[in-house]
């Protein structure tokens, strides 16, 4: 009994003067994992102002990989997002400005919260329970990603939020009753996640107090070479979608779930962005390109994955998933001269946007998902781009 308890005193001795050693050379498991990289973390810094003299803030978070993005507080724009290519290079792949002032004069929605209604309302109204309700007309005829002073355009409150995925940012608004025509005060949330699986996810929020309609998204423009970095016509899209809704003269869908199969908008196989967009189609006439919105094949509200892209010279890839039933591809086919960040130019088909909503103009069209939201329900939607790279692939 005696030598087993000497044995035992030894052993621990013995464990006592190799964890003293680890810790002397860096061994030991604590040492490892301060050692994994850096800590995720959020930075608040003044953007600038507004003409009016608004202070308007900038949001910077860093996941532990250094994947970065941020956000202002100034319609929760998405200003820049920063992930690497596949030799481990940084760069900025989305469009916007170098100043509050730029978004607060922007006609393109670059990387914007966009409500109440994303994309657009026919003729600019729409009834519930047989009250018509009178929208801006914005976009020629039409209403569009909620009128003049949409949630684009408009100061959020933004606070720091603990989420386990990663650091967490909180927008919110409320958007009173008669706010650009809509009724009911619509109390607002989205909170932007960078996770440390290399993802922003986007997760929205609201509730009203009158019967209302509700479709929210973000409108960031990407270009997976680099912002400004030229066309995205090389850019190999997917999207798991078999029928988009065709639109009229003006961009208001028809009303039918046209098939993709044997059109140029069939993305069910990856294939470049510029492969078909100058075929000579109705619909791309109509678009000026894509812009138009898939069908997504799902049911219910799952969160499922709605498109990748490929990017073959950098290697990038972004993978979109969304609990929504539909996404709006648009191909930047009106982008013109607009200078933005860091003096660079940002023109025609240099960007795409992969905006997950409901159907557009879907409060004048009964058989598209209902955007109605009554005063004891709750508008819950997510939206995550996942950031991955490829190694170089003959079929590109």
């Amino acid at each position: 009994m005696t030598s087993i308890w000497k044995s035992r005193i030894s052993l621990k001795c013995t464990a006592s003067i190799l964890l003293a050693l680890a810790l002397c050379v860096g061994f030991s498991p604590l040492f490892a994992q301060t050692k994994q990289g850096p800590k995720a973390k959020i930075e608040k810094r003044t953007f600038g102002r507004l003409a009016d003299g608004t202070t308007i803030d900038l949001y910077i978070l860093t996941n532990r990989n250094g994947l970065e993005t941020q956000i202002t507080n100034y319609g929760g724009a998405v200003v820049a997002l920063k992930t690497p290519d596949r030799n481990g290079q940084m760069a900025d792949i989305v469009l916007g400005y170098d100043s509050p002032q730029g978004y607060a004069e922007d006609t393109a929605f670059f990387g914007a919260l966009i409500g109440r209604y994303a994309n657009r309302i026919a003729n600019g109204k729409f009834s519930l329970q047989g009250v018509e309700y009178k929208l801006a007309q914005n976009n020629g005829v039409n209403h569009l990603h909620g009128g003049v002073r949409g949630f684009n355009k408009v100061v959020w409150q933004a606070r720091e939020v603990r989420r386990p995925e990663g650091v967490a940012l909180e927008l919110s608004y409320l958007s009173k009753d008669g706010e650009e025509g809509y009724p009911g005060n619509l109390s607002v949330t989205a909170t932007y996640i960078l996770t440390d699986a290399n993802e922003l996810r986007i997760e929205y929020a609201a509730t009203t107090d009158k019967e209302t309609i509700v479709n929210l998204t973000n409108h960031s423009y990407f270009n997976l070479a680099g912002a400004g970095a030229g066309p995205i016509l090389q850019h190999v899209l997917r999207i798991n979608a078999d029928r988009f809704t065709p639109i009229d003269d003006t961009s208001i869908p028809l009303g039918e779930l046209r098939a993709v199969k044997g059109t140029p908008f069939d993305f069910t196989r990856p294939t470049a962005i510029g492969s078909r967009i100058n075929q000579d189609d109705e619909q791309l006439r109509r678009g000026k390109g894509y812009d138009h919105n898939y069908v997504l094949n799902k049911k219910g509200t799952e969160l499922s994955q709605a498109a990748d892209v490929y990017e073959p010279v950098s290697g990038r890839v972004l993978d979109v998933w969304t609990t929504e039933p539909g996404v709006q591809l648009y191909t930047g086919n009106f982008l013109d001269n607009v200078h933005g960040k860091g003096g660079k130019v940002y023109n025609r088909r240099e960007a795409f946007c992969l905006e997950t909503e409901l159907f557009p103009d879907s409060p004048n069209k009964s058989a598209f998902p209902s955007p109605v939201l009554e005063p004891n329900q709750h508008y819950r939607q997510t939206t995550i781009y996942r950031f991955t790279t490829r190694r170089t692939d003959k079929k590109g």
